[in-house]
């Protein structure tokens, strides 16, 4: 008869919480002869997908990219938000909402009583009841080319801190005083990835490209006249950009710019 699961595993299945260290853990009990094969597959079955009706909460997610599945706040009723947020919590050290606006938040707050960051300039929540540990070799750098770019930015800012990032940010460096940017060069040099927001013409990220020899993640915004067509006209002058480089994310998309630069900036273990 097998050994019943006890310490560190012995939980209820609505607080496991497994990732990538926890696997491993399993694993090195399996090849300790602490648990039993059979033990270890009981515990790799609460690695799953969560169905909560209006939602399937991927669980999984954490050991595939290394990071649990983000709550995307927009076209989400409150108490939709606060009961994946729940179950994500449940499971997961790191929990981050996007796009989440303050009434939604102040909700979700209230609702759960738990510790939460509330970024309203980034429209973001993010849960860590620990410090998150540092999982990048260097440091991420968030410019924002104009304050009306800041938004993007700090949903850029607070996405690369909850992915485990050193991450630094410099602001208001447009290219309408060019000379703001090589007041930082010795910043922007240091860093091991950029993320560059801008709007209007959106030319910022050449300017950065033709700098450094390291990634530039290139953020078109939505700031602008009417001829920049909330974003387009930015979106197209960096997609031809002549700085070799440059890679582009959609408009507006903070997030999934410091997603890409946190891919990039992570320690692997081959």
């Amino acid at each position: 008869m097998n050994p019943p699961l006890t310490g560190l595993y012995f939980v209820p299945h609505s607080e496991s919480k497994l990732n990538r260290d926890h696997l491993k853990q399993i694993l090195e009990q399996v090849r300790t002869g602490e648990l039993t094969v059979e033990q270890a597959g009981l515990l790799f079955q609460r690695i799953e997908t969560e169905h909560l009706g209006f939602a399937s909460v991927d669980h999984h997610r954490a050991l595939r990219l290394g990071f649990p599945e983000v709550i995307y706040g927009e076209g989400k009723t409150p108490d939709q938000i606060v009961s994946i947020f729940q179950r994500l919590c449940a499971r997961h050290d790191v929990v981050l909402i996007t796009r989440i606006d303050s009434q939604k938040s102040e909700y979700l707050i209230d609702q759960t009583g738990v510790k939460m960051d509330h970024n309203p300039l980034a429209r973001t929540i993010l849960y860590s009841p620990e410090e998150i540990p540092i999982r990048g070799r260097g440091s991420v750098l968030v410019i924002a080319a104009g304050t009306s770019d800041l938004p993007v930015a700090e949903e850029a800012k607070v996405t690369a801190l909850a992915l485990g990032n050193r991450v630094n940010t410099l602001y208001d460096v447009g290219i309408a005083g060019i000379h703001r940017v090589l007041e930082h060069i010795d910043v922007i040099n240091s860093s091991s990835v950029i993320v560059v927001v801008a709007g209007m013409e959106g030319a910022l990220p050449s300017v950065i490209g033709g700098l450094v020899d390291r990634p530039v993640i290139a953020v078109p915004t939505s700031v602008g006249y009417g001829a920049s067509f909330g974003g387009i006209a930015a979106l197209l002058g960096m997609l031809n950009s002549c700085a070799p480089g440059v890679v582009v994310v959609n408009i507006d998309n903070g997030f999934g710019a410091a997603y890409a630069a946190s891919v990039m900036n992570r320690d692997r273990e081959l």
